[in-house]
């Protein structure tokens, strides 16, 4: 039998091997090296980073006519033509924090002699694994980017809460003692004896408005924290009866009916009776509001931990993400110009943050609202339970 001739291969040369893999680790150092430099340019917008990263892979492979590279991360995904057609891939996962953000990948889009790892390399493993750390750093200086962006938002935030404060305070001083004049001479004009029926309606109109105006003020006022709450042990289910009490009316012309569940021996809270009252009412009627051809109201009480639970839903409109986020916020609304202030429910955060407490929002378009405040009981403990979040 006739012997047939082995094939060569670099490994029966060895000059021509050792020649071989000096230039595979020289493209491969190349390629760390390209990488390392991308990665690190400061100021650089990462997706141009990841462009360039993907494009220096294939040259870095043994077969680097048919490789193609991808890197995904974050979500997004970046790629050398053709990747889709490939016939064997190579990967490594990109970790930030022991979580995997991501992967890197190089293929093959034909068919390659096996080699260690299936057609790839040791070594390519290697710097496919050293590529993934490197994005991977620059994945964490993306993450710190964000948090550093959100903790300026809130800064920013917080100062312009702290303005308006301010800025709040100092208009319901100036305002109270005029619309008190206001008012005054209002009602005194109001009982002059034959005064024309034109001009004891318009009177009834000017102290209308007035009063409406001092609501308006006292809101101020609270929200700048210009009135400490007057604490007392309350009852809830008190409170609950007083304020439902003051929107049966409105409820009954809107075509929305008041359902009410109260737990068994609830504890006493330690609460301004007022404010609590006001908490209610206002979550009741733009509850009410938000149910414009009608509805069920349902109130709740419940113990949750060391503390009770007061929840006001709706089965009305709802809420889209966006606005849910922001509804805590003073004078934005959604209402239109004249129906609001935008002050109602930042009162209501301020008044229960001021309690100790804290509200949770829940709400979807089409599928209600139901507004949540926990507040300590008599005697509380340091915080509230873990489910709660402050808005």
């Amino acid at each position: 039998m006739t012997q047939q001739p082995s094939i060569p291969t670099r490994a029966s040369f060895p000059g021509q091997h050792a020649q071989w893999a000096l230039e595979e680790r020289i493209k491969e150092l190349t390629c760390l090296h390209g990488v390392a430099r991308a990665v690190g340019r400061p100021g650089a917008d990462p997706a141009a980073i990841l462009e360039e990263v993907v494009t220096l892979l294939p040259a870095a492979w043994q077969h680097p006519q048919a490789a193609r590279a991808r890197i995904q991360l974050n979500g997004k995904s970046h790629a050398t033509a053709g990747f889709e057609q490939a016939y064997a891939s190579q990967s490594a996962d990109i970790l930030v924090r022991g979580e995997v953000r991501g992967k890197v990948e190089v293929a093959y889009i034909e068919a390659k002699p096996p080699a260690d790892e299936g057609p790839f390399l040791k070594e390519e493993r290697e710097l496919l694994n050293s590529v993934a750390h490197e994005l991977a750093s620059l994945a964490e200086r993306i993450t710190m980017d964000e948090e550093r962006a959100r903790l300026q938002d809130q800064l920013r935030h917080a100062d312009r809460l702290a303005t308006i404060g301010q800025l709040a305070a100092g208009v319901a001083h100036e305002l109270n003692e005029p619309l008190s004049t206001t008012l005054g001479f209002a009602q005194l004009c109001r009982k002059h004896p034959g005064l024309p029926p034109a001009a004891s309606a318009d009177l009834e109109k000017i102290v209308a408005a007035t009063l409406h105006a001092r609501e308006t003020v006292r809101k101020l006022m609270l929200f700048a924290r210009e009135r400490p709450p007057a604490r007392d042990r309350v009852s809830l289910r008190r409170i609950v009866d007083e304020g439902v009490a003051f929107v049966e009316s409105r409820a009954q012309k809107s075509g929305v009916m008041i359902r009410r569940d109260a737990a068994p021996d609830l504890p006493e809270i330690l609460a301004d009776p007022n404010q609590l009252t006001q908490v209610l009412v206002n979550l009741a009627v733009n509850a009410i509001q938000a149910m414009p051809a009608g509805g069920t109201l349902g109130v709740e009480l419940y113990r949750e931990g060391s503390g009770v639970v007061l929840a006001v839903e709706d089965d009305g409109q709802g809420m889209p993400p966006e606005v849910a986020d922001r509804i805590f916020e003073p004078f934005f609304t959604t209402k239109g110009v004249g129906e609001g202030t935008g002050l109602g429910l930042s009162v209501v955060h301020g008044i229960v943050s001021g309690h100790g407490g804290t509200i949770r929002v829940q709400s979807s378009p089409g599928q209600g609202t139901r507004f949540e405040v926990w507040l300590p009981a008599e005697t509380p403990v340091a915080s509230p339970p873990a489910t709660a979040r402050q808005p």
